[in-house]
């Protein structure tokens, strides 16, 4: 089974930016859609950025991080990265990654905090 272990969050003043990574385990990650996650205080957690697996080159992102959070991946590496710009204190959350399509049952790490705040 694939493990993730996230880094990169800290405490960030609004309109600052991150760069969120996060190593993979194992042999197979290339071949795996990748998402990034986040659960904020009280909410659901919810997929905020995903990619195609290899080397396709498929993004998708929730509306409200569209034009400010890139996704990428390095499989070379088992790394993933979430560049953050711009990012406001509704940003603020854990922020996990995990296969695009991932459920409760699987793996998951201890994420990373983002804190947004001035």
């Amino acid at each position: 089974q694939v493990q993730f272990v996230e880094s990169g969050g800290t405490l960030v003043q609004p309109g600052g930016s991150l760069r969120l990574s996060c190593a993979a385990s194992g042999s197979t990650f290339r071949f795996y859609a990748m998402g990034w996650y986040r659960r904020a205080p009280g909410k659901q957690r919810e997929l905020v950025a995903s990619i195609g697996p290899i080397t396709s080159r498929r993004t998708n992102y929730a509306d409200s991080v569209k034009g400010r959070f890139t996704i990428s991946r390095d499989n070379a590496k088992n790394t993933v990265y979430l560049q953050m710009n711009s990012l406001k204190p509704e940003d603020t959350a854990v922020y996990y990654c995990n296969k695009e399509v991932a459920t409760d049952y699987d793996y998951w790490g201890q994420g990373t905090q983002v804190t947004v705040s001035s």
